[in-house]
């Protein structure tokens, strides 16, 4: 083959490139759609790990924060990111999307066929795609009112309604749902439609007191001591050891001892079952009653000092007067 044919092939084939790049067709459009949805694909999923660094980088500087109230503003900022994630992933994809379609169709917002078009590719999204973009919109609309109130953040420990159980720590709160890590350590999605309900434990823990009524403080605050010791402490056992606050007598036989501890919802059985067992046990040798250490059952009730403050103001029970003798 001499040059010239070379040549000429060369210029055949970079003119058929140039028309299918250049000229409207059918295989363009849909190389050119392909190649654009993955590129806009591909960014959205840099964008949210960039932005899932940060969330990460904040939820650190949360669980080290001491301070209750910048602890809670982390938590909140770490929300508020999870839930931009999905924002910009759909905004680079509608950009995308939009771009796209103004480029194979230049035309299309200018002309009665392209207006045709909108009308008719618009009721074809209604009537197909209407039942999924309703449950959508009511997903979007519950999270959005969730979100505006401040129902729970991430890192919370809630427990959902009407759900019988389903609770655990959220892990991930977006417009549509919300992701929540249980005690078991499965992962359950709910649609933020169908929460009814939220049940939020303030500082992740639920504090409990036992009153155990003693003969004598100094045995009875070594014998607590010794069965602290042997109840464990963890993220999802007790939150921090058992410790006696304080102690009141009753009379010369009778000492009243408060225990006091936290421990993660759902393990409330630690404290109100198998410590106060232990507790029962401390005399089950001593057979004659006079000489047993355990006076009365022990109570096991709540101690948030919260609660205590508001219910302090809901109840008001004044004491009768007594009446006057005649």
């Amino acid at each position: 083959m001499n040059n010239n044919s070379i040549d000429t092939v060369l210029g055949l084939i970079a003119r058929e490139l140039r028309d299918f790049f250049l000229a409207p067709n059918a295989l363009r459009s849909v190389l050119i759609m392909a190649i654009s949805m993955l590129l806009a694909v591909w960014l959205s999923k840099y964008v949210a790990k960039l932005i899932i660094h940060i969330a990460q980088k904040v939820a650190t500087r949360s669980d080290n924060e001491s301070n209750e109230l910048k602890a809670q503003q982390y938590r909140e900022i770490e929300t508020y990111l999870s839930i931009t994630i999905a924002f910009v992933r759909s905004i680079i994809v509608a950009v995308a999307v939009y771009f796209l379609w103004r480029f194979l169709n230049p035309t299309s917002g200018t002309t009665v066929g392209g207006g045709i078009a909108a009308i008719g590719a618009s009721a074809f999204f209604i009537v197909f795609a209407g039942q999924s973009l309703g449950m959508l919109l009511r997903d979007m609309t519950a999270g959005a009112m969730m979100i505006a109130e401040k129902w729970y953040n991430i890192g919370d420990f809630v427990k959902i309604e009407p759900f019988i159980d389903v609770s655990g720590v959220v892990e991930r709160l977006t417009l549509r749902s919300t992701k929540i890590r249980t005690l078991s350590g499965e992962i359950v999605w709910i649609h933020n439609q169908q929460i009814q309900a939220v049940h939020v434990s303030p500082r992740g823990v639920r504090t409990m007191a036992v009153d155990v009524f003693v003969r004598d403080r100094v045995k009875g605050e070594r014998a607590l001591d010794e069965i602290i010791a042997t109840i464990p402490t963890g993220p999802t056992m007790l939150a921090s050891p058992m410790r006696v606050t304080y102690a009141e007598r009753w009379n010369d036989d009778l000492w009243r001892i408060s225990v006091i501890g936290q421990t993660l919802p759902g393990r409330e059985w630690l404290i109100e079952n198998h410590f106060v067992n232990l507790i029962e046990g401390i005399d089950k040798d001593i057979k004659n009653p006079d000489e047993r250490l355990i006076v009365h059952k022990p109570i096991a009730r709540f101690a948030d000092a919260d609660a205590e403050r508001k219910f302090r103001r809901a109840v008001r029970v004044t004491k009768r007067k007594k009446a006057a003798k005649k």
